[in-house]
């Protein structure tokens, strides 16, 4: 027993209580990718929030309005230019190291909101949480929720990846 106690306080210990936070309880959809480097500068490269285009093969072309931060927008175009998603930031915390967006137009749900948060794992190694929430579904011909799903994993998964290895260099 005593054995477990000591492994439970040493794992809060080094990973905090920060990781228990990190996800949310009532994510459709959750990502998480250890990096090999500081918190910091996974922070750097994820805070920008309007270059997206660099890390996702599904965005071509962003086009920010309003303020960096919360209330500013970004409209993100796909390669063959047919398909837009239309963000808002509605969370932004430099010190706690996460944002959040609401997508308003381009996807096939109601009341989706993504949050990405940068979790500081010591010894130069921190984990990128990607969190993804929606109310409902909303059918259509073009894919079904399984397909969406599908999508969201594979898109979200990528930019996640890329990130990582833009901030390890």
């Amino acid at each position: 027993m005593k054995l477990v106690k000591l492994i439970s306080f040493a794992a809060m210990a080094i990973f905090g209580f920060t990781q228990i936070n990190a996800q949310k309880a009532n994510a459709n959809v959750t990502l998480t990718k250890v990096v090999e480097t500081s918190a910091d500068n996974v922070w750097g490269k994820l805070r920008q929030m309007d270059d997206i285009d660099k890390y996702s093969s599904t965005v071509a072309n962003v086009k920010w309005t309003g303020n960096h931060g919360v209330g500013g927008q970004r409209v993100c175009t796909t390669p063959d230019g047919k398909g837009y998603f239309k963000e808002s930031i509605v969370g932004f915390d430099d010190q706690g190291r996460t944002y959040t967006y609401a997508l308003l137009e381009g996807v096939p749900v109601k009341g989706m909101v993504n949050n990405f948060k940068v979790v500081d794992l010591g010894y130069k190694k921190s984990m990128i949480v990607w969190t993804s929430s929606y109310e409902q579904f909303l059918k259509n011909p073009q894919m079904t929720e399984e397909q969406f799903l599908g999508f969201l994993n594979q898109s979200a998964g990528e930019m996640i990846a890329n990130i990582a290895i833009a901030a390890s260099k």
